[in-house]
């Protein structure tokens, strides 16, 4: 029995760490060769983490119809390529990237570069998807050797695009002799998690683009991720409530708390959860608690302030449970950073420790509502 269940292992192994079903390989004449590389479009490849097809910008994360609709903030910031990533399979020996950003300014005082502005790089394996490298951008245009001296094997990858700046291109070179092939996901694993939130959503303080606790649950869960963080201007605001119902999501994540008072969660949360339901009736709706400010301990107007917007946000589950939604979920806020004040930088935005920490604990209420493929 025992050598039945070593054998069982070893399979399931080797068919976690078989490549996915990638599709037909690029035709290298749509590359541009230079030297002994060919660099590709990565929209040849599919851009995952975009709710719509029709923007102004090849890496939007709004519609082109959202600019004169929601705040000029909110559209200013949905021009950020947070959550994007592209997914492929080559056998090339070296992965390089190179990608034009679209601001200046690669840094925040309190994120590094390689998160605001870098690009991300992951390969499958019999683990999952493990990191590998990432793109650290020292200019507006950026190449980079991510990794090399491979032995020339089919491998399946993921890279992510930057968090808080926007990108006019990226591009993807490989060996001159390689194949590389979009990698379309598995029906009923197709639909993605779509989650609406603050500057946390949008992915600070991550050190780069793969640690954003959105990324990190794409990546538990084998999901697409669509991330509408707007940093300072998570608000619940009708034009993008409006906005949200259009994706066809599998859960909608709401994550709004931190730039909200307790009145403003009293009075839009309901709105929201009207406003997706009348889109899409049985689609899980999960509803976050702000987290707890790390120095909440000794700063009591910041205790006071978790504890009213939670409050808000809690009646209103309430009343939307009572009122018969058999699809709404709740997260509290208290734990989703740990409880050693050691998960931010600033008491609020978190580091790599608490974005990890906040993905871990979303995930048993993420999972259980997600429908096993057909």
């Amino acid at each position: 029995m025992t050598l039945i269940f070593r054998w069982l292992f070893v399979a399931i192994a080797i068919l976690l760490a078989a490549p996915l079903a990638a599709a037909e390989p690029l035709d290298p004449k749509s590359g541009k060769e230079e030297g002994e590389l060919i660099w590709y479009d990565i929209r040849a490849l599919g851009i995952e983490g975009q709710g719509w097809t029709e923007v102004k910008s090849p890496f939007d994360r709004l519609p082109a119809k959202a600019e004169g609709k929601v705040r000029d903030a909110v559209w200013s910031l949905s021009r950020d390529s947070a959550g994007m990533c592209v997914r492929f399979s080559t056998d090339s020996p070296a992965v390089h990237c190179r990608w034009t950003l679209t601001k200046a300014n690669l840094a925040m005082p309190h994120m590094a570069a390689t998160g605001v502005s870098g690009v991300d790089l992951y390969v499958n394996t019999a683990k999952g998807w493990r990191w590998v490298a990432c793109g650290r951008p020292t200019a507006q245009t950026n190449s980079a050797a991510l990794v090399a001296g491979l032995p020339a094997e089919s491998r399946d990858w993921l890279l992510y695009l930057p968090l808080y700046n926007g990108v006019s291109s990226v591009e993807i070179g490989v060996a001159k002799s390689a194949k590389v092939s979009p990698l379309p996901r598995e029906k009923g694993k197709d639909k993605p998690l779509v989650f609406y939130g603050t500057s946390i959503t949008h992915g600070a303080c991550a050190s780069r683009p793969g640690m954003v606790h959105t990324a990190i649950l794409g990546r538990k869960l084998d999901r697409p991720v669509i991330n509408l963080g707007f940093s300072g201007n998570g608000k619940m605001e009708n034009e993008v409530n409006e906005l949200l119902a259009e994706i066809d999501a599998e859960i909608y994540v709401i994550d709004c708390l931190p730039n909200m008072t307790a009145a403003e969660v009293a009075q839009r949360t309901e709105p929201l959860v009207a406003l997706i339901r009348k889109a899409r009736p049985t689609t899980p709706i999960v509803l976050v608690e702000d987290r707890t400010y790390s120095d909440a301990h000794l700063v009591n107007s910041k205790r006071e302030r978790n504890d009213t917007s939670r409050a808000a946000l809690k009646a209103a589950y309430d009343k939307l449970i009572a009122a018969g939604d058999k699809h709404l979920y709740y997260i509290p806020g208290e734990h989703l950073l740990g409880d050693d004040d050691e998960g931010t930088v600033d008491s609020s935005h978190p580091t790599d420790l608490g974005f990890m920490r906040q993905a871990e604990a979303m995930l048993p209420v993420l999972a259980p509502p997600l429908k096993p493929a057909q």
